[in-house]
């Protein structure tokens, strides 16, 4: 199994080649199934310009690999975090800052 590490890195690489070229942030908010099937994501970016925030599309691929990744990150979790109850996160915010390369994730787990 991978590091975290490497699939934080993967996920934001996914996302810098789909979103547009002047795209100084990109914020996905993504809602995984429990079974790990599929996945319902919205894309948006801030513009470098104007500063204005809008949506994009990331295609077929991006969004395929981008399951897998939530996915793999997801499996991750539940097995390399030690708690009386596995961790398990339902959807997530993706923050990624085109200009450092830094991606932040926000979880959302399950009542």
């Amino acid at each position: 199994m991978r590091d975290s590490q490497a699939i934080y890195n993967d996920i934001g690489s996914v996302l810098v080649a789909a979103a547009p070229d002047n795209a100084a942030k990109i914020i996905v908010r993504a809602e995984l199934s429990p079974e790990g099937d599929h996945c319902k994501c919205e894309f948006d970016y801030v513009d470098s310009t104007s500063g204005e925030t809008n949506w994009f599309t990331a295609g077929a691929q991006p969004n395929a690999d981008l399951l897998d990744l939530l996915v793999e990150l997801r499996r991750f979790f539940v097995d390399n975090i030690s708690s009386q109850q596995p961790s398990f996160w339902h959807a997530c915010e993706i923050t990624v800052d085109v200009e450092t390369l830094r991606i932040k994730i926000d979880f959302k787990y399950a009542d």
